[in-house]
């Protein structure tokens, strides 16, 4: 119930943002740039209690405005509030509008946000990571080996490159610190892998017709439903790292990987 009641004020208070931002830019022009100044003081006069009325906010209630217009007055005005703009917080919104080039990426980055429940640091790192073009960039062999729609759900879930700017090492490093870094901050290491990883084990031991081999790290998705091997390199790709896991037919990413900033590098 509490749930409901907040997500319907939050809905409420973006409507309200949004007609804000339109009474603006169809008022400002005629008014001069103390327009917004006067307005805050009146709303702020008007609404003693109320937050939000800084002449910073009305600036980002009109960009609101002008950047979803041409998608959302296309829409009936009783529907606002099952769009995705709606159901996410002010800070959220803001985060987008200003960061996004264009309506599809912010459009991406607001479903995201929908469908992972981000808090608004986690937004802010997938902003700065450029999820949006990296999402679904990785090149395999999914659409060979894999049926549809299982191709291209497997190919929206991985991106290219990979970013682990939360690790800390030093060059020269060995494929197995690699590993325990990402192990050990491996809440990180999976919201940079994306929804629906789950960490199974490292150095995962599979006996195969009677010889032993050890998975450096084993995942299970749970859209895919399937399990997902991570072999570890730290060399530049060559094609018999694909030849080793592709033996048997199966699908793999066959080039791709993770980046290390400079930073990460130090």
């Amino acid at each position: 119930m509490q749930l409901k009641a907040a997500i319907a004020v939050n809905s409420a208070l973006i409507e309200f943002y949004w007609e804000l931002g339109k009474m603006i830019e169809e008022r400002h022009t005629g008014y001069g740039s103390q327009f917004l100044d006067v307005l805050s003081k009146d709303l702020k006069s008007e609404f003693p209690e109320m937050n939000g009325l800084s002449v910073r906010n009305l600036k980002y209630a009109r960009q609101f405005y002008l950047f979803h217009s041409p998608q959302i007055r296309q829409q009936p005005v009783a529907e606002f509030s099952q769009q995705p703009v709606a159901q996410i917080p002010w800070g959220h919104n803001i985060l987008i509008i200003s960061k996004s080039r264009d309506i599809k990426e912010a459009n991406f980055y607001l479903q995201q946000t929908l469908e992972n429940n981000w808090s608004r640091d986690v937004l802010a790192l997938q902003i700065k990571s450029r999820l949006y073009e990296r999402q679904g960039k990785a090149i395999t062999n999914f659409k060979h080996t894999l049926p549809t729609p299982q191709s291209e759900l497997a190919e929206q879930t991985l991106k290219d490159p990979y970013i682990f700017d939360f690790m800390t090492m030093s060059a020269p490093y060995k494929e197995r610190d690699i590993e325990n870094q990402l192990v050990s901050h491996v809440m990180k290491f999976l919201l940079e892998l994306g929804k629906g990883f789950a960490f199974l084990g490292q150095q995962y031991h599979l006996e195969v017709a009677g010889n032993d081999y050890y998975l450096d790290l084993l995942f299970y998705h749970t859209k895919l439903k399937c399990h997902v091997v991570i072999e570890l390199k730290n060399t530049r790709f060559i094609p018999e790292y694909a030849g080793k896991l592709n033996r048997s037919g199966d699908p793999v990413l066959p080039v791709g990987g993770g980046y290390l900033s400079e930073r990460t590098r130090r």
